[in-house]
């Protein structure tokens, strides 16, 4: 079991409620888990997400029992002297989640009890290269067009889970494409244990149901992002162009 970190909420609308309430409850799959704070829990809060509009916000900060060693995520254009993190709406739930992992969560731990090695074998690849994982012929070319479109000409082809377990034996990728409905295995307990064990290597996920949530849990999963099928066009080159020139 891993941290959990209490976090006293000020603010916010119903909405804005039920995405942060989703987001703690999904992350309880992670090594750092948070929790709503309220009176009778376990621990005293460890951060203070305030919402800035809210009236009850300059009284949050006021309060004489506050915490002086409790960290502050502010939402809002004003920011006080001592937060540590300071967010504008409107609000991207996984930019929240990763200023809370900015201030809370471990560095990355190589998990070494998987199903395929964390590292190559002797003699691998170590070109940069990037793996593109679908079962989908037809997503497949249109994942090495748009690799190609900057510049990124290598790339290998795997149409299941197992294969890319097994290319991962033999090569160092720069970045991995992976495609969650894969058919031989569980997509998002793989994308998990591609970022366990490849912690430095961006990996792109694609779901045919990437809504807000799935987008939220694909962050929360390690993933740099996650897209529809096919991937928006101008945000997959985005972020493919960073990656070549990282």
């Amino acid at each position: 079991m891993g941290d959990q970190v209490f976090v006293k909420v000020v603010g916010f609308t119903d909405v804005e409620r039920h995405a942060l309430n989703t987001m703690f409850r999904l992350s309880d799959e992670r090594v750092t888990t948070y929790a709503v704070w309220a009176p009778g829990a376990p621990e005293s809060p460890k951060l203070a997400l305030i919402d800035g509009q809210a009236h009850e916000a300059r009284q949050a900060l006021e309060s004489p029992n506050e915490d002086p060693d409790m960290k502050l995520i502010w939402v809002g254009a004003i920011t006080p002297a001592h937060a540590s993190r300071t967010i504008v709406r409107p609000l991207v739930w996984p930019e929240v989640l990763q200023a809370m992992d900015e201030l809370f969560a471990p560095p990355p731990v190589v998990d070494f009890d998987l199903d395929f090695e964390p590292v190559a074998q002797p003699g691998a690849r170590t070109a940069r290269r990037i793996l593109i994982a679908s079962a989908d012929a037809g997503n497949r070319f249109y994942l090495r067009a748009k690799l190609s479109s900057v510049g990124l000409l290598d790339a290998d082809e795997a149409v299941s889970g197992a294969e890319v377990q097994e290319l991962l034996k033999g090569t160092s990728y720069q970045a991995i494409l992976l495609d969650l409905d894969l058919p031989d295995v569980i997509g998002w307990e793989l994308l998990r244990r591609l970022t366990a064990i490849r912690p430095a290597v961006p990996v792109i996920a694609m779901t045919a149901h990437a809504g807000p949530m799935a987008r939220l849990r694909a962050r929360l999963a390690g993933a740099q992002a996650c897209f529809g099928k096919p991937p928006h066009p101008g945000d997959l080159q985005t972020l493919l162009q960073g990656i070549k020139e990282s």
